[in-house]
């Protein structure tokens, strides 16, 4: 037995090194790291999450009207999703599936691009879900600026920008679980008000209003980067996929409800708005709808469509700091990160990626809504060329390798849906304004200066990196396996 096991080990060395790769993500998918004992997330809070990582309801698609007008911005809610959301919520199915665990997208372009290409990957998606994130305190007081004039600027704003971050960010350090029935019950709430505006609207609505457009006074970069704020962000739930209840099989369910839930989120209100009212082109700015709720239906609904909006930009808060905030732990398990990055609390939540997560927010919430947007996307955009290279590179490398759930598509099929949206990724990327081009490229070539550098604190030990053991060691699984199935 002894030199049949010797005869299959040497056999199996000889075998082409992508034999052994096919290994290692079989044997991750039987054997996801099960950290902290904290409880999974369920299928349901999980569509919440997702809804509140890409949307939390119709807050901040008002901007499209005014960039395009009616007919342009609902166009643009029922196509868009077709050539941007799907493509992504599904690449994030079979890769979040196939890498179930803390990190997503960063371990994917790893194992694809190498370590270094992964750590530019943690790093631009991160600081590009941090500016994300100062975007909702934001938006927040601007739906209530209306009724408490203070909070549009000066001290007040600042105070409760600072009162409502510290208060966010408690909830995420109290556990994933909690913020994701929180989503839930935010989401309920959040899209209520809505259904019942759209209810009331229907005696009003002319479906005229709807065609109107003016193609010669449109401002694309506007229109291209609301519509692109406003349903991205789908793979932002793989960072947290190690926290998830069998994650082969509530990834990919969930993602679907979300996508259902999001797109329907956007178009009914946005339908009712426009239909209702006359167009007001220049009215169509953040926390518009709650002027529309009052012209529809009085100051009653007005005052609940402001109240939803501050409690969905709660739920986008809480959310995506989760998936930030265990994008760290996830790098700092993998070793690309120092070691105190993977602390967790007694909660069981990542304590340093919270606190690095809201410190980038306050540092970033001076700035305005369009600002932020355009900077996001921005980053965001060369995280997603990223992302989409590493998907069709490990389909052409490993074909073989498990996949609990599949594009069904082969892989010409896939290149062919992921050509749409890289276009518009070059789109978005030149419609940018030369401010946020510049500080953009030199956030990123901050990155390509702070990997090597966090290299060389670990060669000299001035940093303590470890790799977790409780996730798999890659190289003796694929062994393993190998040798195994050769003896049987």
């Amino acid at each position: 037995m002894q030199k049949l096991r010797s005869t299959a080990s040497t056999r199996a060395s000889s075998l082409h090194m992508g034999e052994f790769r096919d290994a290692e993500y079989n044997f991750v998918n039987e054997a996801s790291p099960k950290l902290g004992n904290t409880r999974k997330v369920s299928v349901i809070p999980l569509v919440f999450l997702i809804f509140y990582e890409v949307s939390g309801g119709p807050f901040g698609i008002e901007d499209s009207v005014q960039a395009a007008g009616p007919l342009l911005a609902i166009l643009g809610f029922l196509i868009f999703p077709f050539i941007w959301s799907i493509p992504e919520a599904l690449v994030t199915a079979e890769m979040g599936t196939m890498f179930p665990e803390n990190g997503g997208y960063v371990v994917w372009v790893s194992s694809a691009l190498g370590h270094f290409w992964g750590f530019q990957q943690g790093w631009m998606k991160w600081l590009s879900g941090v500016i994300d994130n100062a975007l909702y305190p934001v938006l927040f007081l601007d739906y209530l600026k209306s009724g408490v004039p203070d909070f549009g600027g000066g001290l007040s704003r600042t105070v409760a920008v600072l009162i409502l971050t510290v208060a966010l960010t408690y909830m995420n350090y109290r556990g994933l679980n909690i913020v994701g029935w929180m989503a839930v019950f935010l989401g309920v709430f959040s899209i209520l008000p809505f259904m019942l505006m759209g209810l009331v609207a229907i005696p009003k609505l002319q479906p005229s209003r709807w065609l109107l457009v003016d193609i010669h006074n449109v401002n694309w970069s506007l229109y291209l980067n609301t519509l692109f704020w406003n349903l991205n962000y789908w793979d932002s739930i793989s960072t947290l996929a190690g926290e998830v209840d069998n994650p082969k099989r509530t990834l990919p369910k969930a993602l679907f409800y979300a996508l259902i839930l999001v797109v329907v989120g956007y178009l009914y209100p946005l339908l009712a708005g426009t239909g209702a009212i006359p167009l007001d082109r220049e009215s169509w700015t953040d926390g518009y709808f709650s002027d529309v709720a009052k012209i529809v239906a009085g100051v009653w609904l007005r005052w609940w469509v402001q109240g939803a909006s501050a409690l969905s930009n709660m739920g986008m808060f809480v959310a995506e700091m989760s998936s930030d905030s265990y994008q760290l732990l996830g790098m700092a398990e993998r070793g690309m990160l120092p070691e105190f990055f993977s602390q967790r609390s007694r909660h069981g939540t990542p304590l340093v990626g919270i606190l690095f997560s809201a410190s980038g927010v306050l540092l970033l919430s001076w700035m305005s809504f369009q600002e932020i947007v355009a900077a996001e996307n921005f980053l965001y955009c060369f995280g997603m060329i990223l992302e989409y290279v590493a998907f069709i590179k490990l389909r052409v490398s490993h074909p073989n390798a498990s996949r609990p759930y599949k594009v069904p598509l082969g892989t010409a099929g896939c290149i062919l849906m992921i050509i749409p949206p890289t276009i518009l990724i070059c789109v978005v990327l030149a419609l940018a304004s030369f401010k946020v081009m510049i500080v953009s490229i030199i956030a990123m070539l901050i990155g390509f200066i702070l990997q090597p550098c966090l290299k060389h604190a670990e060669k000299k030990k001035l940093l303590k990196f470890t790799l977790n053991s409780d996730l798999p060691d890659f190289r003796e699984a694929e062994h393993e396996n190998t040798v195994e199935s050769l003896i049987a």
